[in-house]
């Protein structure tokens, strides 16, 4: 049996560790500290993605079964040494100061607390409107699954590359792909977000009966979802190589081959692009980092974006 609470040097840095017996995935018995050890084993691929940014934490300190909550401003428990970075609030009054997983003691840390899912924003901090990269979420409907989301990411992957864009897609470790298209040039959210609307409304246009770009879930049973605002200085989107905590069993949001996707609509077997730790892990060494792209590719979106033949937004529906 584990201590309850002790404190280990990670290097060089005092993390204090606590409840590591906890089964936090209850189906598999997986634990606290197989939650840590696998952040601990992922961590040289993870970090690179996660460096200066600030992340959201989504914290399960009772399992993925018990209560959950998001969490932006750091704890007031936060070691000193971790690095943090102010945001200002949209309504005013006193800035956000998040959390940057710059290291492996911060990480360790993130995982001690809980905090299964890492959502790192697309911006470095202090560099609050210059995202380096643009996402698209693609999120199945009721009637729809990962096979049909990959039917709709080689679609906006034309599209993309018709724009001489390049892209690479991960599964989000729940249901849905994600597509990244990596800048690492000076752009803003706007465009991003403009851009990313744009691309979402001429899929809807050309395929209406499979994809819907408006966010109200009652406009998606049977149709792909493509979230494009995520694009945006206040919105965060799982990370690469983050844990989910959307089942009892846990899972990877990890990066895939446009070949996998490929084979994916072969045999639709989606059973094969679920990664559980052990798996992510393997796949990483195995692989080396299929998102490393995202941090030294340089692309510039595009002028004139009417040539996408986007049509205005139609108003949202309210719920």
């Amino acid at each position: 049996m584990a201590a309850a609470k002790q404190t280990v040097e990670v290097e060089g840095r005092p993390v204090n560790l606590s409840n590591l017996d906890k089964v936090l995935y209850p189906a598999s018995g997986f634990t606290k500290a197989q939650v840590i050890d696998y952040y601990v084993r992922i961590a040289p691929w993870l970090l690179p993605h996660y460096a200066k940014r600030p992340i959201t934490m989504v914290r399960f300190p009772d399992g993925v079964r018990g209560k959950s909550f998001y969490e932006k401003d750091a704890p007031k428990h936060t070691p000193d040494w971790v690095q943090t970075t102010t945001v200002p609030r949209r309504g005013g009054g006193e800035p956000i100061r998040y959390v940057c997983v710059n290291d492996l003691p911060t990480l360790v840390w993130c995982a001690n607390i809980a905090s299964l899912e890492l959502h790192p924003f697309l911006h470095r901090a202090g560099q609050l409107d210059r995202p380096d990269a643009m996402v698209f979420d693609l999120d199945p409907g009721e009637g729809t699954d990962l096979v049909n989301c990959a039917e709709v990411a080689f679609a906006l992957r034309s599209l993309l590359e018709s724009k001489g864009l390049q892209s690479f897609a991960k599964v989000s470790g729940s249901k849905g792909l994600q597509l990244y298209v990596p800048l690492n040039t000076a752009t803003t959210y706007e465009r991003t977000r403009s851009f990313a609307q744009s691309a979402a409304l001429e899929l809807e246009r050309k395929n209406p009966k499979g994809v819907v770009s408006e966010m109200a879930k009652d406009l998606r049973h049977g149709k792909i979802f493509i979230d494009w605002s995520q694009n945006s200085d206040f919105k965060t989107t799982a990370g690469v190589y983050s844990l989910r905590a959307k089942n009892d069993e846990p899972s990877v949001s990890m990066p895939v081959k446009w070949k996998e996707l490929a084979a994916l609509q072969s045999t639709r077997d989606v059973v094969k692009l679920r990664f559980n730790p052990e798996h992510a892990l393997q796949r990483a060494e195995a692989e080396g980092d299929l998102f490393a792209p995202l941090l030294t590719l340089r692309q510039r979106l595009p002028k004139g974006l009417a040539t996408m033949n986007s049509r205005p937004a139609a108003p949202r529906r309210s719920a």
